[in-house]
């Protein structure tokens, strides 16, 4: 009797732990990445060049969300919304803040709100653009190049699964991105004159799966279906990708059983260093956060400190005294800085004490 429970138990296990294959996803290029390290989990052709569809709008909230101002009214202008696609309804004259409209964009896709927040941000589409490419080249994607905002296609509009889960791992580091993309419907007051309108965000996923929190849908019928979904459960994050997908529902729900299953939350705790600040005759005590951070269960991480042994003042709340890093296999996944949260400068009776050391000295000198 023993004997079978063991077989029984063992062979449960297998079962439960058989990872996603290339043959069980439908798409043409597929990753899975740990959101907070962005290991790959899993991958399916992630670095092939393929057009993204409306998933493009990831790009264009994260820049929107890095450049603030998302109380800021815009005002809409006629080539704001001579766009073809999806919109969100927006008319000549109306006056709508950079957050609605970056509900707008993200939960109905609008191709206008897409282009009225890229004249907002840019000056021009054509700038935005340029800030789209530079935004890629500095996070190092090697596969992607932006054409438009919103993502119509072009010749020249491209991107790999790979690519687009960094930039959406980059964009979940703004609290208005997480909270837009997280959010099933809302109702928002816009228009001329001004009237209520529900939106309802076309992600099925946060319908369909409870741990998703966001992010994207996109198709045309040069790119097919495209899905950026993410999910959190246990202190563990996972974002996965899919471009041209017929059956991308259900390959996100692997895709995300997957990841939730293989990673695990590892602590770095929080620490204090202490640093003399030599002419003002004190130290400077700096405790930092204990982090969590999902990494496949087999991953190691390791943490560096990198500050000076000590310190001159002036020191002023807020100043950067040095960083710390974290390392999964020798690769650094995150950092992180050390600031300052005291003002510390020399006592005035030690400024003047040294005044007079340093006049001694010079007279001495002079004398001799």
């Amino acid at each position: 009797m023993k004997r079978v429970v063991i077989l029984f138990l063992v062979f449960s296990l297998f079962c439960f732990q058989v990872p996603v294959r290339a043959t069980d996803i439908s798409a043409k290029s597929a990753v899975l990445i740990s959101a907070d390290t962005g290991e790959i989990l899993y991958s399916l052709n992630c670095d092939m060049r393929l057009p993204m569809a409306s998933t493009t709008k990831i790009m264009t909230a994260l820049l929107v969300c890095e450049n603030g101002g998302l109380d800021k009214e815009v005002l809409i202008k006629k080539e704001m919304i001579l766009v073809e696609g999806t919109s969100m309804g927006l008319s000549s004259g109306d006056r709508v803040t950079r957050k609605d409209l970056l509900y707008g964009m993200m939960l109905l896709s609008g191709n206008d709100a897409a282009n009225a927040l890229a004249v907002s941000v840019g000056g021009t589409y054509e700038h935005f653009v340029k800030l789209m490419n530079e935004k890629a080249e500095e996070l190092g994607l090697k596969n992607t190049h932006f054409a438009t905002p919103s993502g119509l296609d072009g010749d020249e509009h491209y991107t790999s699964a790979y690519d687009l889960a960094v930039i959406t791992k980059k964009a979940f580091e703004y609290a208005e991105f997480s909270k837009t993309v997280a959010t099933e419907k809302i109702i928002l007051t816009y228009g001329n004159p001004p009237c209520r309108r529900q939106l309802i965000n076309h992600n099925k996923l946060l319908r369909m799966y409870s741990d998703v929190v966001g992010v994207k849908t996109g198709y045309t019928s040069k790119s097919g279906r495209c899905l950026v979904s993410a999910a959190k459960k246990d202190n563990k994050f996972v974002i996965a990708v899919t471009l041209n997908d017929r059956n991308d529902w259900d390959d996100h729900r692997k895709l995300l059983d997957l990841g939730l299953s293989v990673l695990k939350p590892k602590n770095v705790s929080g620490y204090t260093i202490s640093l003399p600040v030599v002419d003002a005759q004190r130290r400077l005590d700096i405790t930092t956060r204990t982090k969590t951070l999902s990494v496949s269960k087999e991953k190691q991480l390791t943490e560096r400190i990198i500050a000076p042994k000590f310190l001159y003042s002036p020191v002023k709340k807020g100043d950067i005294i040095g960083y710390t890093e974290c390392f999964l296999d020798e690769r650094r996944v995150l950092k992180e800085n050390i600031i300052s949260d005291v003002d510390i400068n020399v006592k005035t009776d030690l400024l003047k004490e040294f005044f007079i050391v340093f006049s001694t000295i010079l007279r001495s000198i002079n004398e001799g």
